[in-house]
């Protein structure tokens, strides 16, 4: 009886892990809908500002258009994940970005650096 009820239970245990897989794979649909213009601007201008948008007074490496941000998504990802003790981290003097934000900016580049 017992085998019966250990078998039923890891038949159960698959289903559901099979079942988890399929939603992840509904979130990389929606990584191909990332561009810079719906999310990643305002996300630039959300965390980054003022020191890497000029307008706004920065004087670090701007980060304020599509090429920019285009060209710099490598470096921005690396120093977004660092931590907020280690050399290099971003955004300087505030907290970590959250995870969904990090993974934005993942998704952005994985998607193809979409523009719109």
């Amino acid at each position: 009886m017992r085998t019966y009820l250990l078998a039923a239970m890891l038949l159960l245990t698959a289903f559901i892990f099979s079942y988890c897989k399929s939603s992840n794979k509904a979130g990389k649909t929606k990584m191909a809908k990332a561009h810079y213009t719906n999310s990643i601007q305002t996300l630039i201008v959300a965390n980054c500002s003022p020191c890497h948008i000029p307008a706004k007074g920065g004087t670090k490496k701007p980060l304020d258009t599509y090429e920019t941000a285009k060209t710099n998504i490598d470096n921005i990802i690396k120093r977004i994940e660092l931590n907020p003790t280690d050399r290099g981290f971003m955004p300087s003097r505030k907290p970590k970005l959250s995870d969904s934000t990090i993974n934005a900016f993942k998704q952005w580049k994985a998607a193809g650096l979409k523009e719109n």
